[in-house]
């Protein structure tokens, strides 16, 4: 369990690098599915499945509003890749930054906190999930009706900005 959360948090922070390094709106777009996914990872072995799931999902409806912005926004011929100079340099930065980071608070925080959910209480009838999700409709419905009327509000906002002058949402700027 220590080796997947490990190659989780890995992947988390290559995928933080990736976006903010990364001027092109179509790579940082797929690091931001790459952070999403482990992400859910990370929250799915903490004794999360249904929120990760969830969460996992609604991430990626908003990411597929995103990108349609910024691919109609950003049309590139040449979009600079991971591979470029500009690129790579910045990405190094950031992973020293992180290096730098870890080695400042590296004293032993990690030790009590890969212990899943489901393995603090022997005989649990209840999922970790479950009361939480309860919890978020009991009190947080009102919340979940204005999120979900807000995202739909976004995405008339998005489409009427990227329409132009009645040519279609996919134009050059």
């Amino acid at each position: 369990m220590t080796y997947l959360m490990s190659l989780l948090l890995v992947g988390l922070v290559f995928g933080l690098v990736g976006v903010a390094s990364n001027p092109s709106p179509y790579f940082a777009a797929l690091g931001l599915v790459v952070v999403a996914g482990m992400s859910c990872g990370i929250m799915l072995n903490y004794g999360g499945p249904f929120l990760s799931l969830i969460l996992f999902l609604i991430y990626l409806g908003g990411m597929l509003v995103v990108f349609a912005y910024s691919a109609a926004l950003a049309a590139e011929p040449y979009p600079e890749s991971w591979g470029d100079w500009s690129v790579g340099i910045y990405g190094c930065l950031y992973l020293g930054g992180v290096v730098v980071t870890s080695l400042l608070f590296w004293n032993g925080w990690f030790e009590q906190s890969w212990v899943p959910v489901d393995e603090l209480f022997e005989f649990s009838v209840f999922r970790g999930d479950m009361s939480g999700v309860a919890l978020m409709y009991l009190q947080g419905g009102w919340m979940l009706v204005i999120s979900a009327w807000v995202l739909l509000l976004t995405l008339f906002v998005v489409l009427e900005l990227t329409r132009g002058l009645a040519r279609g949402a996919l134009r050059v700027v």
